[in-house]
């Protein structure tokens, strides 16, 4: 993962929601479409994220693409977690869009299971 204060960012959130015994948490995300490469590119002061995502704001391609790389990237924070980075990820992890779907700004609610 190339984005450490990503990270960082996603294990106080997981963090916050244990020690409030729940098992989801919400993130704010900017989606910059049609960009070379998915990645995280910022968090802003805001705390909203911004990512790029290499679909096309059409017909749900790129909120598609963006739960596809939020669920890889959730997958793998919990896996360093663990602290075995040649283990299958054993925490179910949830993405999903809650507002936002026709907008550049959106609401994601990470549920997971331990």
């Amino acid at each position: 993962m190339a984005n450490i204060e990503f990270e960082k960012y996603i294990n106080d959130k997981i963090d916050e929601s244990r020690q409030n015994d729940e098992k989801h948490f919400y993130l704010r995300i900017k989606v910059l479409p049609k960009s070379v490469k998915n990645e995280v590119v910022d968090i802003m002061d805001d705390e909203t994220i911004k990512i790029r995502i290499k679909a096309v704001p059409e017909k749900g391609k790129a909120n598609k693409e963006l739960v596809n790389f939020l669920s890889k990237e959730m997958s793998l924070i919990f896996r360093d977690r663990a602290g075995c980075v040649q283990c299958q990820p054993t925490v179910k992890c949830n993405v999903e869009i809650i507002s936002g779907k026709t907008d550049q700004v959106k609401l994601i609610k990470i549920t997971y299971e331990t």
